[in-house]
């Protein structure tokens, strides 16, 4: 087994391990909260509101269900694509290995419960701000993406992920820049 596909391994076995406490939380909200008003956790400051969400972040585009499933897979596609690809031996890309650990759990977490009722389970209000009711996956994702637009802004060159460029199975892709094409005898 190549490094690659053992790394692609211990990302998935992760993304399970973080997977875990959203789905098993979400049962719970399901159990304990679905039939009762809010559970102050700090008054007027944090609550467990059950909430069914049939649309994106914050509730935005409700019922279009068949979108969220085909961004899903394109993201999570795109998400193994970078793992893949990132070179493995090079510690300056752990943070960006480590954002889309974050962001992958997150994403796979709401997916299925997309797939399996046709909604997401919310269940954390925070009040002060009337902030949209959410859950364990929306924290991995949301942080995962505010880490991401840091590292992307302030760490990461556009040059350092070069390697992600798809390379093109033409001669004149062999050609290295500065170097004349030779004649073919």
């Amino acid at each position: 087994m190549n490094i690659n596909t053992k790394r692609m391994i211990l990302f998935l076995l992760i993304a399970v391990a973080l997977i875990i406490p959203d789905q098993i939380t979400k049962q719970m909200a399901v159990k304990y909260l679905k039939d009762i008003d809010r559970i102050p956790i700090i008054k007027d400051v944090l609550y467990f509101l059950y909430v069914e969400n049939r649309g994106a972040a914050f509730g935005v585009f409700q019922g279009a269900q068949y979108m969220f499933y085909l961004i899903t897979v394109v993201v999570i596609a795109g998400i193994l694509y970078v793992v893949y690809k990132t070179p493995v031996k090079d510690k300056h890309f752990y943070p960006v290995l480590i954002v889309a650990e974050f962001v992958f759990a997150g994403a796979i977490g709401n997916f299925i419960d997309r797939v399996s009722q046709q909604y997401v389970v919310d269940f954390i209000y925070f009040s002060p701000i009337d902030f949209p009711v959410f859950n364990v996956a929306d924290i991995y994702v949301t942080c995962g993406c505010i880490v991401m637009v840091f590292l992307f802004l302030f760490y990461y060159k556009d040059e350092d992920f070069a390697f992600l460029h798809i390379k093109k199975n033409s001669k004149s892709s062999n050609i290295k820049d500065n170097e004349a094409p030779q004649e073919e005898k």
